[in-house]
């Protein structure tokens, strides 16, 4: 089995999972952000950079030399122009102020502080290794709206695992966009892994074929690049339910991960994303990408008040609780797509 850890281990190395408390879940390094290896430094200076736009406009209401209800209104303006949204500003601004009653602080300096661990652990319920290595093969389905990231993502994701020693094949079932046959197979190619692909075939038969092949060929991992699309656009929906179910009768109990790809620059249109996929699809885990130079990255505490409120309702959904954010980019390169640390993103934000 291979889990992707924070802190301790660097993305581009996945290793041997440890006994996991929860099926599927490694144990979370309390290690300071500081104690990281060199790797993830230049990857908390990238998120710090790629934050900046969202955190400074937060961080500019702790300059002052007081904390009272200007500063608590300075505040919800800042969480708000950041897209946090209204429900998840509320929920850290009462945290928040319970907090700062607690401790009895009095530098605005020390609320700022308190922001961070509230912040941390509303984020917490978020964050969780992806794991691989407990079906074989684990089959990934990838889903999102056109222009996110999703087919990048797929191959830096790739990439990682064929590093640490996994053996992939990609499914080529976008075959809905042009060139996006063509875009993937560019990825195999420099990864070095097997594709399976029809020119102009159908989503599902693609799929289809591609889990059989990696059963057979013995892959630890077949991930399927689904086409781009919009939630609104319901019959293209459906198709993704008919290739969800497809897969299944291609391998019982597949896909084991259905991954959301959305584009952190869209703000309160990502959780609207979030949602949809959601109901369509029961999702298992996001993909947050292009955090890069947004203002708008405080809509990761608008999704995990909904995936926390989505996980106190899983009973009567069916769902399986919180839906975690395996991975976060703020870039183009390879490096720049990395674990996602609830603290880590909490102290970039407002460091």
């Amino acid at each position: 089995m291979f889990s992707f850890f924070k802190k301790k281990t660097p993305l581009a190395s996945p290793v041997a999972a440890p006994a996991p408390d929860v099926a599927g879940v490694s144990k979370h390094s309390s290690a300071p952000i500081e104690a990281a290896v060199p790797e993830r430094r230049t990857w908390l200076d990238k998120l710090r950079a790629g934050l900046r736009k969202t955190g400074s406009g937060i961080a500019q209401v702790f300059t002052g030399t007081q904390i009272d209800d200007a500063l608590y209104e300075d505040l919800e303006s800042a969480l708000l122009m950041a897209d946090a949204g209204v429900k998840a500003t509320e929920h850290l601004l009462t945290d928040l102020k319970q907090r700062v009653k607690d401790a009895r602080a009095t530098d605005p300096a020390v609320v700022k502080s308190l922001l961070i661990k509230a912040i941390t652990d509303l984020l917490g319920p978020l964050q969780r290794s992806l794991t691989v290595g407990e079906h074989k093969p684990t089959v990934i389905m990838v889903v999102g709206v056109n222009g996110a990231g999703k087919t990048t993502s797929i191959g830096k994701l790739t990439r990682h695992l064929a590093e640490g020693g996994q053996k992939v094949l990609l499914a080529a079932a976008d075959t809905f966009r042009a060139a996006a046959r063509e875009q993937l197979a560019v990825w195999a190619g420099r990864n070095g892994v097997e594709i399976v692909s029809q020119e102009g075939g159908d989503p599902s038969a693609v799929t289809f074929d591609a889990v059989t092949a990696g059963q057979a060929r013995g892959c630890d991992v077949v991930i399927a690049d689904t086409a781009g699309r919009l939630p609104t656009q319901l019959h293209l929906m459906e198709e993704l339910r008919k290739v969800k179910r497809v897969i299944a009768k291609a391998q019982a109990g597949a896909p084991h991960e259905v991954l959301l790809v959305v584009d952190g620059n869209t703000g309160q249109n990502a959780l609207a994303q979030v949602k949809a996929f959601d109901d369509t699809l029961q999702l298992t885990g996001l993909i947050v990408t292009k955090l890069d130079g947004t203002a708008k990255g405080g809509v990761l505490a608008a999704i995990a008040l909904w995936a926390r409120e989505r996980g106190r309702g899983a009973g009567e959904t069916g769902a399986t609780g919180p839906v975690p954010v395996y991975f976060i980019g703020v870039g183009e390169q390879l490096e720049d797509l990395e674990t996602f640390d609830a603290r880590e993103f909490a102290t970039a934000l407002l460091g």
